[in-house]
């Protein structure tokens, strides 16, 4: 299916190649033939009143048009206000207010005219001045009315609209259109309600305030209850499914649209983009272009959807971008989003260098940060460093903060704390990605210094920044520090706001920090729960050998028709494993493959071999390794091995380690767990000749065993030992939620091991 669609692109696009080149030439031919013509678009006549506009020649302009032949006094005033309009949308407003002072004649449509054009060229007081002086009807109020709510005046807006003496269904959609532009769907909602009559852009309207303003339910609801609706409004349902990531339900809704324009199917495009189904995406464009051509906002969305193929289709994004130019779509991109589009392809594409171009054509600084990114992704920091340069200046928190998270990546945390520092305005974004990144490369202690010194410069954490740290006190073990952060959020965030992300980092951290009542007692009182939540509550139960209580939440959350994933699987087959319910996990792992069409992966497997070496079926674990879909690597012979020195009674496990370790040391000469497996099971055998000429072969190897290590937290301290080490111990500072504990407070003390 996938060669299939990216096969039917290429073809679609080679011919559109072909078939768009004379209209390119035709294209640069009626370019070139129309240079130099000033008044393009006018004729004789009325450029010669806009060239006596220009200059200021208001007398001879009005003698002009008054020798323009005799239509009657209505025609002759139609034509001037048209001609008035066409100069405003030209852009020659200036001329336009001259020809609407010397005209002979006016009316209120030459007024309303002359209101709009300064209205659509945001001149709110040009505009303003001009209602006052002017005779005016419901449409001079309505056209006023869009003007104060386009400016964000809505107050405005609201007097005026209390203000007028005439209104029409037009002049009550704008002023909801305008609220629900400003954010206030309540009054919006009032307004609509109050409406005496409404008609399908009214209803069109609060549709798609709502989806716009996280009122889904009640976008849906309103759908329901129409009467009558348009293209319009089947194109708004369809994206909000898509905004509110219900994809299937968008589709099924577009496929029931009685009628489909290029919008609607720009939309469903557009959103199948947004969430990630980029060869639907391009299948579905092949479906729209049977029947019509695509805009500059289709362009933009198959632009994101080639990026989002990745590295290996760059083809196919070389090919839109010839469309694009063939098309003429490059000089119609006034906002400059279809450019930003086409550089963020090139650059998720590898193809940096053909970003870069792109940039150099037509610098923008959201571009040149996604450049940086890109360049960041392939690890060249030297050449993502040189165009950060060009921008530094600018202090953009968003490639700074991408050049600090870069050379986080790398390791450079002395480089990354150097650039931190030298910017001034850091916002949460920046200090959580310089706690993250410490944390990444394991300074734990410094990431909760950190996060004091945030909280010391007024700002208030985010929630994931105290994810990234309840993270690091799960990966140690430090349950100390885990509290004092639990206690920090519940201090600084106002009633307790119950954010998922965060709340699934309490219950991880609890449960990995060996506090699983804690970590059951946030889980239960969770008010909404997603798959990591149970995942999560599930993980910690397995791993501290509560096999019942974990298949019993997973029972509860099939019941609640919760959509399993692969983590939960590895849950549940790994409290199975560690109880021993060998049938049990035989019976999960088949319907993992067939009930639920979730593919095994490596940890699956590992974890069944897992469960019959801990039940002493050796022979069995081996037997099922022979079986497995692909070549075994040295993590599951690892796996096999550490299960006969666990079992180095059983009658099997010699020659299975035997066996195990063969492989294993073939795909993994220097192995060091494998040859302190394989020495431990001779060990347990009591053949000690054979364990002491593995350890000396070690030693000819030079492989050596990573030591075991234990930390002691005391006066908020943490101790570090190594297995057989008697160096003095270094010691780590740990938060809290005054900043460091000092000596001579209470003394905390806790013990772990790895």
């Amino acid at each position: 299916m996938r060669a299939l669609c990216v096969k039917k692109v290429y073809s679609f696009l080679s011919e559109l190649s072909l078939a768009s080149s004379t209209h390119c030439r035709r294209y640069l031919g009626n370019a070139t033939s129309n240079h130099g013509n000033h008044h393009r678009g006018f004729s004789n006549e009325e450029a010669l009143i806009l060239g006596r506009l220009s200059e200021g020649g208001l007398v001879h302009a009005r003698y002009l048009l008054d020798k323009i032949p005799q239509r009657g006094s209505i025609s002759r005033v139609r034509y001037w206000t048209s001609l008035l309009t066409k100069f405003a949308k030209a852009g020659y407003l200036h001329e336009a207010r001259f020809l609407f002072e010397v005209m002979p004649e006016r009316n209120i449509v030459t007024c309303n005219a002359m209101l709009t054009s300064y209205v659509k060229r945001r001149k709110l007081s040009e505009a303003w001045t001009l209602f006052r002086e002017m005779p005016k009807d419901v449409v001079s109020w309505t056209v006023m009315l869009t003007a104060l709510c386009d400016e964000g005046r809505i107050d405005d807006a609201v007097e005026l609209f209390d203000e007028m003496p005439e209104r029409n269904v037009v002049s009550w959609n704008t002023l909801v259109s305008g609220l629900i532009k400003n954010g206030d769907m309540e009054k919006a909602k009032q307004v609509f309600d109050a409406m005496p009559s409404r008609d399908i852009v009214s209803w069109n309207a609060m549709i798609k305030g709502y989806i716009e303003n996280d009122g889904w339910e009640e976008a849906k609801l309103l759908f329901e209850s129409m009467g009558e609706r348009n293209v319009v409004t089947w194109t708004s349902m369809v994206s909000g499914y898509c905004r509110y990531r219900d994809v299937h339900e968008a589709y099924r809704l577009f496929c029931e649209m009685p009628e489909r324009n290029v919008v609607s199917w720009t939309a469903m495009i557009g959103g199948l983009v947004w969430n990630e189904f980029y060869r639907e995406a391009l299948m579905l464009f092949l479906e729209m272009n049977k029947d019509l051509d695509p805009n500059d906002e289709t362009f933009i969305s198959l632009a994101y959807a080639c990026g989002g193929l990745g590295v290996g289709f760059h083809r196919l994004g070389q090919q839109l971008h010839a469309q694009v130019i063939s098309n003429g779509w490059e000089s119609e991109d006034q906002d400059g989003r279809l450019a930003k589009s086409l550089v963020h392809m090139y650059a998720s594409s590898g193809l940096i260098g053909s970003a870069q171009s792109l940039l150099n054509e037509s610098f923008d600084l959201q571009s040149c940060n996604i450049v940086i990114n890109g360049y960041l992704r392939i690890g060249d920091l030297e050449r993502a460093q040189t165009l950060f340069e060009q921008v530094e200046c600018l202090h953009d928190k968003v490639s700074w903060t991408s050049m600090i998270n870069g050379y986080l990546d790398a390791g450079d945390v002395s480089r990354a704390f150097d650039l931190f520092h030298e910017l001034h305005d850091k916002d949460g974004v920046t200090w959580t990605v310089m706690v993250s990144g410490l944390v990444r490369n394991e300074l734990f202690a410094e990431a909760a210094s950190l996060l004091s010194d945030m909280m010391r410069h007024g700002l208030k954490p985010l929630n994931s920044t105290y994810s990234v740290l309840l993270s690091s006190a799960g990966a140690t073990s430090n349950l100390d520090q885990g509290k004092h952060l639990h206690c920090v959020i519940a201090k600084t965030t106002a009633c307790y706001d119950p954010d998922l992300i965060l709340q699934n980092s309490l219950v991880s951290m609890y449960a990995k920090c060996g506090a699983i009542d804690d970590a059951y007692e946030i889980f239960s009182k969770m008010v909404r729960k997603d798959t990591v939540s149970w995942n999560s509550m599930i993980m910690g139960l397995s791993h501290h050998g509560l096999a019942d209580k974990a298949l019993s939440l997973f029972k509860e959350m099939l019941d609640l028709e919760m959509k399993p994933n692969s983590v939960t699987f590895l849950a549940v087959l790994s409290a199975c494993s560690h109880c021993g319910l060998i049938t049990r996990g035989l019976e999960l792992f088949k319907a993992m493959k067939e009930t639920y069409s979730i593919q095994p992966g490596i940890e699956h497997y590992i974890s069944m071999i897992d469960l019959l070496g801990r039940a002493g079926k050796l022979r069995e674990a081996e037997e099922f390794i022979s079986t497995l879909p692909f070549t075994p690597d040295h993590t599951v012979y690892g796996a096999l091995l550490g299960l006969c020195g666990l079992n180095w009674r059983d009658r099997d496990a010699e020659g299975v380690a035997k066996r195990a370790a063969m492989r294993l040391l073939e795909l993994d000469p220097v192995n060091a767990p494998g040859h302190v497996a394989l020495c431990n099971v001779y060990a347990g055998l009591g053949k000690h000749e054979m364990e002491k000429e593995m350890r000396k072969e070690m030693g000819y190897k030079g492989v050596k065993k990573t030591p075991g290590c234990s930390w002691i937290v005391v006066n908020g301290k943490s101790n570090v030992f190594l297995s057989g080490d008697k160096s003095a111990q270094m010691s780590l500072p740990i938060f809290c939620s005054n900043g460091m504990l000092e000596d001579g407070q209470e003394k905390v003390l806790t013990l772990c091991h790895c």
